[in-house]
């Protein structure tokens, strides 16, 4: 915006340009005062205000429900799964309060869970079947990466043949969700997904087309819907930070890679639907645990 002066002339003139400015001034007082002053507060909301509202639907706590912010509609896009009542979209509003109209609602069928059934890539001692993400290396040993909610509490790992694969070394879950198993067994490690040999890893962008991977359910493709989003699995099992994607998963899918060509991009976290009816997958960005473990894919 440019800021002009010029003199106003007597008469009409004059005064119609006094009122024209005072009108500006009024305007530009509105703007300056923060959400919370505003009488109707229609947005557009600022990255600071989306923030709030963002924080205010952790507080909700709201089982059943993800979120991420979208910059280009300036909104907080809210996910309710088929178990989350009306009750809950209104705490969730309240939460927000005067912000609330930030809230974008948004309805998908089936629950958000974990998916933690139903593998055949590799099982836990403890009866849990996940799917295999990534094979990496640190130092001089090898390992690989899976979800979170399938090492938490299961400590050593077998493939669907009984062929020891190794032992849990860490898990990060709830807040992320990752696991790194480190090889003790005599099995082949190669660094391929489905044939497809793996190289780099990054961090996807929105509209990406990705596939994802996983020993109930193969491999099926789609593209990535938002960044940075959190999930609320219910009983304090939320996860932050998640790539969303439209690519279908089942139970016994989790812990499988997202990729697209020879780069890796997630582990499967969970979601909801089914590869029949479509649905919703969340992934933990493979990039975050590969830095807190100091791996490498090969």
């Amino acid at each position: 915006m440019s800021n002009m002066r010029s003199t106003a002339r007597r008469g009409v003139s004059g005064r119609a340009t006094a009122l024209a400015g005072a009108v500006v001034m009024a305007a530009a007082a509105a703007l300056a005062l923060p959400a919370t002053a505003r009488a109707d507060n229609p947005g557009p909301f600022n990255p600071a205000e989306l923030s709030q509202v963002s924080d205010a639907v952790l507080r909700a706590d709201v089982a059943g429900t993800a979120w991420h912010v979208d910059a280009e509609t300036h909104s907080v896009v809210v996910t309710a799964d088929s178990s989350v009542r009306e009750d809950g979209i209104a705490s969730i509003r309240r939460s927000a309060g005067s912000l609330s109209g930030a809230l974008e609602i948004q309805r998908t069928p089936g629950r958000f869970t974990p998916y933690i059934e139903g593998g055949d890539a590799v099982h836990a001692d403890g009866g849990a079947r996940c799917s295999l993400g990534f094979n990496v290396r640190r130092g001089g040993s090898e390992y690989f990466l899976t979800a979170g909610h399938c090492t938490k509490d299961n400590a050593r790992w077998s493939d669907g043949s009984g062929n020891r694969l190794g032992s849990t070394v860490d898990s990060s879950f709830p807040g992320d969700d990752f696991g790194l198993v480190r090889y003790d067994g005599a099995v082949d490690r190669p660094g391929v997904v489905a044939g497809q040999d793996i190289t780099r890893a990054d961090d996807p962008s929105v509209g990406q087309r990705v596939q994802r991977t996983g020993s109930t359910t193969g491999t099926h493709g789609g593209k990535v819907t938002a960044l940075d989003a959190t999930v609320n699995y219910g009983s304090g099992k939320v996860v932050h930070g998640l790539i969303r994607t439209d690519v279908c998963a089942e139970p016994g899918d989790s812990g499988g890679p997202l990729y697209a060509g020879s780069t890796a991009f997630g582990l499967t976290s969970g979601g909801s639907g089914d590869c029949t009816s479509g649905g919703i997958t969340f992934f933990q960005p493979v990039t975050e645990a590969l830095e807190r473990y100091g791996a490498t894919v090969y």
